[in-house]
């Protein structure tokens, strides 16, 4: 058996969050409750930000409030500043997710603030929670910014020294417009564990140019076990035209399994459940495998088959 994989969702949270049509609590909370049963390392429940700023997550104190926790997972939701951070302490979360981008333009468009404001910020947050619950901060655009262009390597790098030197335990490293390819991850990858080796590392891709599934393959092989996915490959970034969501957490993990690695989930009992993603959002979504099933799901042959087999015998 090859290296373990951890997989954490997001779809509650990054993938719904631009849906425009509301989806009911009683349907956020079952299908936590579902992705539960399913090996996850981490889900991604929800955000405390703004009812006004994100409709579709008015609901984040009663879906965190009646979801049943499953030991063995941590349920992560995401912060945007004190308040959110008090609500989510109230809530009992597992772990915050606290956001920035490593673009100045892309923080602007997408948090109305420069870098080191929301540097600043969430230092606020870190200072609050004093180690009482672990924090994760997510890089936006650390693989390039739509607006920008090429964000630096080493630019990277120093956001995450700073917030390492804050003592959060861990720090994703997201390719939010979809830009990375297989060798710029590999040199990201490496550079991380070289100077961060004390962290939880995980990265965070999108699909926007069909290159998902080859970066989780590229980082996997240099060494990162932890990914973010989103069930149907739901989300998308506002600020990236022709953005697609995340990378399709049940593709990502059958291409893994089949690989022989341990990624510790149960793929059918997911599969069914991402089934039904097209009926919870009111459209189709972008993953492949729940609808061609596993590469091992056969199909019976033609009933001509049989005949031909005797006409050669």
């Amino acid at each position: 058996m090859k290296q373990r994989i951890y997989f954490n969702e997001v779809a509650t949270r990054d993938g719904f969050q631009i849906e425009p049509a509301f989806i009911a609590t009683d349907t956020k909370v079952a299908l936590v409750d579902a992705l539960s049963e399913c090996g996850y390392a981490k889900i991604e429940v929800t955000s405390f930000t703004s009812p006004k700023a994100i409709p579709m997550l008015r609901d984040a104190d009663e879906v965190m409030g009646r979801i049943r926790r499953v030991p063995g997972v941590e349920y992560t939701v995401l912060v945007p500043n004190l308040r959110g951070a008090e609500r989510a302490l109230e809530a009992q979360a597992d772990e915050l997710n606290l956001v920035m981008s490593t673009s100045e333009t892309h923080n602007l468009a997408n948090l109305r603030m420069p870098m080191v404001r929301s540097f600043a910020a969430l230092s606020e947050v870190i200072q609050l929670v004093d180690g009482r619950t672990p924090i994760n901060v997510s890089l936006s655009c650390c693989f390039g910014c739509p607006m920008e262009g090429d964000v630096p390597l080493e630019g990277v790098l120093a956001w995450v020294e700073r917030f390492a030197d804050q003592g959060v335990r861990g720090v994703t490293i997201c390719d939010t417009t979809g830009m990375a390819h297989p060798a710029q991850v590999g040199r990201m990858v490496e550079a991380l564990q070289q100077r961060f080796s004390q962290l939880q590392l995980t990265l965070h891709f999108h699909n926007t140019r069909g290159m998902g599934l080859a970066n989780v393959l590229a980082a996997v092989q240099d060494g990162i076990t932890r990914f973010d996915g989103s069930l149907g490959g739901l989300g998308g970034c506002p600020y990236a035209p022709g953005a697609s969501g995340n990378i399709s957490s049940e593709d990502a993990i059958h291409m893994l399994d089949a690989m022989g690695y341990n990624t510790g989930m149960d793929l059918p009992k997911l599969l069914a459940i991402a089934r039904q993603m097209p009926d919870i959002v009111g459209h189709e979504v972008p993953g492949q495998v729940a609808k061609a099933g596993r590469i091992q799901d056969l199909h019976p042959a033609p009933a001509f088959v049989a005949e031909l087999r005797e006409q050669f015998a």
